[in-house]
């Protein structure tokens, strides 16, 4: 069974030093990585961590290293990745970007507050973080950014910076080493190295183009590396990295060809979200990006939000603006709540939920349909393999939030 993304996440809580990874490079485990790679003339730090992790990550790397850092470059614009920089922007410090990322950093900006209720309403369970807290450190400056590639030497060791759009921001980079055959990919692949690519988050982000993916993926199969570090862990040995790397390839372009086919076939978005899944030879872990969902982003990526199927889609009025009207028809709330534990009782608990929406969208305490709101959101959570960690924390979420009194003394 794959690690759970909250254990991968926490690896760094404990007091611990930074990791000796050969080839005089250093790991912090953090929410995500940072890499010192030292060398004769300074070191290069790929990734500053959270502002919250910052005093311990560079506490861990002086352990290990006395020559003065040189440069900073982040391998993607989230504030996990660049959090830090303040702390280590020092005199003298060259900090280096895929062009792309001051406009990464102004819509996070942007949407702080927006991203931080999500972030809490979806992960809290298992963040320490208080949501009030989460402010904003200072945004990189940067002395040097590039649009496709960059290339520096620093103490001898040849640095190749190259762009790579199909990650998790459009500022994504890799980095490579190649005296060593070593890439630094950061989460282009995500935090788990060989499952499905998460082309949408449900803690909201631009959608990720999966023809950027392919052609990221691409770039790095063609340097041929013998050891990829991504934003969590290391991966050894050229053949694994190449297989690995192939298989989500092809996975992705299938998902990808199979969506586009649907749609030129004129099949509806949820037929395809129920119906497009893996073969067998192609099939990956969904714990962080989930096929359904991949499907989805790929249909919004290349026609948006319309879909052709109301008129009502295109105006400021959205369904339930016609629900109180649904519980007037059906003589009040108990016909809707009787309907809805009848999907529920054939194994039908998404029709239980839309039910239940509309009920507790007229009462919202009426215990009888938070009863069966619970059940259904169980069955979903149970159906769900509980493979999927935002999937899983989304759902349990939701059912504690239906919880009644009586239910919780069942």
């Amino acid at each position: 069974m794959a690690q759970s993304l909250d254990a991968l996440v926490k690896q760094g809580d404990a007091e611990q030093d930074a990791v000796d990874l050969g080839d005089g490079i250093f790991m912090s485990r953090n929410i995500a990585n940072s890499y010192l790679v030292t060398t004769a003339d300074g070191d290069v730090l790929i990734n500053t961590g959270t502002d919250f992790e910052a005093n311990t990550i560079k506490a861990r790397f002086a352990r290990v290293s006395a020559t003065p850092l040189r440069a900073i470059t982040f391998t993607q614009g989230h504030p996990d990745h660049v959090g830090g920089w303040d702390l280590f922007n020092t005199a003298g410090v060259e900090t280096i970007a895929q062009a792309n990322h001051p406009d990464v950093r102004e819509y996070w900006r942007g949407l702080h507050p927006f991203y931080a209720r999500r972030i809490m309403a979806l992960w809290g369970a298992f963040m320490d973080v208080d949501a009030l807290a989460m402010q904003l450190p200072p945004d990189p400056v940067l002395t040097t950014s590039f649009i496709d590639s960059h290339a520096f030497e620093l103490g001898g060791r040849k640095f190749e910076l190259y762009s790579t759009p199909g990650g998790e921001t459009t500022d994504a980079l890799v980095v490579w080493m190649p005296e060593h055959r070593t890439v630094f990919i950061g989460n282009l692949m995500g935090p788990f190295f060989g499952h499905v690519p998460n082309l949408y988050t449900l803690r909201g982000d631009k959608i990720r183009s999966a023809m950027s993916f392919l052609h990221s993926l691409d770039r790095v199969l063609a340097l041929a590396p013998e050891t990829l570090i991504n934003g969590h862990d290391v991966v050894r040995g050229a053949d694994e990295i190449r297989q690995t790397m192939t298989r989500v390839r092809d996975a992705t372009a299938y998902l990808r060809d199979a969506t586009i086919d649907g749609m030129n076939a004129g099949r509806d978005l949820w037929t395809l979200m129920r119906e497009i899944t893996l073969p067998p030879e192609l099939a990956l872990p969904q714990v962080h990006g989930k096929v359904p969902w991949i499907v989805r982003a790929i249909w919004e990526e290349h026609v948006g939000w319309f879909r052709y199927e109301s008129t009502t889609e295109l105006y400021a009025t959205p369904p339930s603006a016609v629900w109180q009207d649904i519980v007037e028809l059906a003589g009040g709330t108990g016909p809707l709540i009787d309907r809805a534990h009848g999907h529920l009782e054939q194994g039908r608990a998404l029709e239980a939920l839309h039910l239940t929406d509309i009920v507790l969208a007229h009462s919202p305490e009426e215990p009888a349909a938070l009863r069966v709101r619970q059940r259904a959101l169980g069955r979903v959570l149970e159906d769900s393999g509980r493979e999927n960690f935002s999937e899983v924390q989304w759902l349990e979420q939701a059912i504690k939030a239906a919880a009644t009194e009586d239910s919780n003394e069942a």
